[in-house]
């Protein structure tokens, strides 16, 4: 199994408060998880949007099984080219974990075809993460129920199409609920999207929440080598995605 942990790795330079929870930068403390709990059986590498190709050329892309994508700040730089790249092999059997504000990214939004807009508020509340599909195999080992001390609020209305499952819901302490765990198939590749993991918070040191995320790269790797063929691409009244 080939995972790419994809970040933008701009906060992390850019801010102290996040460089002091994230020294490394987030990608390295979400391939530490990666490593740390799928073993041998797995090679895990980083890529960020500041080395060349943003990260992700031909080279890294084609040899990726499994790709992670953390994206907040700097969603617009990604460019239309890569983003096109990313849901193309996607489609033709990668597998996608899209983690918090990676929503909003040109990447998730093209798959999705909708807008992926969403409440937010950032007080730093608790986050409870309820288990709402035990038996699907990213929940196993995980709790009934977590809690995130700190986090960023994601509320509905979330506009994206109705999940094939959903394995999380959140609920936070101003009463909001949250679609935070949701499983899609695009073309012949597997997406998931798990919400917590904002920047200003130590959620990706968390084991709980490694362990959801290890458990999603299993969950979409592939059972078949991906397919060299183009897929046929995804249609919307949008385009490849928002703004194109």
């Amino acid at each position: 199994m080939r995972v790419t942990v994809w970040g933008e790795n701009v906060h992390e330079r850019r801010d102290a408060s996040v460089a002091a929870i994230y020294p490394d930068g987030m990608h390295e403390a979400i391939a530490a998880g990666l490593r740390e709990r799928l073993g041998g059986g797995a090679e895990v590498r980083t890529a960020t949007l500041d080395q060349p190709d943003q990260g992700l050329g031909p080279d890294v892309l084609e040899t990726t099984d499994v790709l992670t994508w953390w994206g907040h700040a700097a969603h617009g730089q990604v460019t239309d080219e890569l983003a096109a790249r990313v849901c193309a092999r996607v489609l033709r059997g990668m597998g996608l974990v899209a983690l918090h504000s990676a929503h909003y990214s040109k990447v998730f939004r093209g798959l999705m075809a909708t807008t992926c807009s969403l409440r937010w508020r950032n007080d730093g509340l608790r986050e409870l993460v309820w288990t709402v599909a035990p038996g699907h195999p990213i929940a196993e080992g995980v709790p009934e129920v977590f809690a995130i001390p700190r986090q960023e609020m994601y509320g509905e209305f979330f506009d994206i199409p109705p999940p094939e499952q959903l394995v999380f819901i959140s609920s936070f302490e101003g009463g909001e609920v949250f679609r935070s765990g949701c499983c899609y198939t695009r073309g012949r590749g597997r997406v998931f999207y798990f919400s917590p993991g904002d920047q200003e918070y130590p959620v990706y040191h968390q084991w709980e929440v490694r362990t959801v995320i290890a458990n999603a790269v299993r969950w979409a790797c592939p059972r078949e080598p991906i397919a060299a063929e183009p897929y046929p691409a995804l249609q919307s009244d949008r385009g490849w995605f928002e703004g194109r």
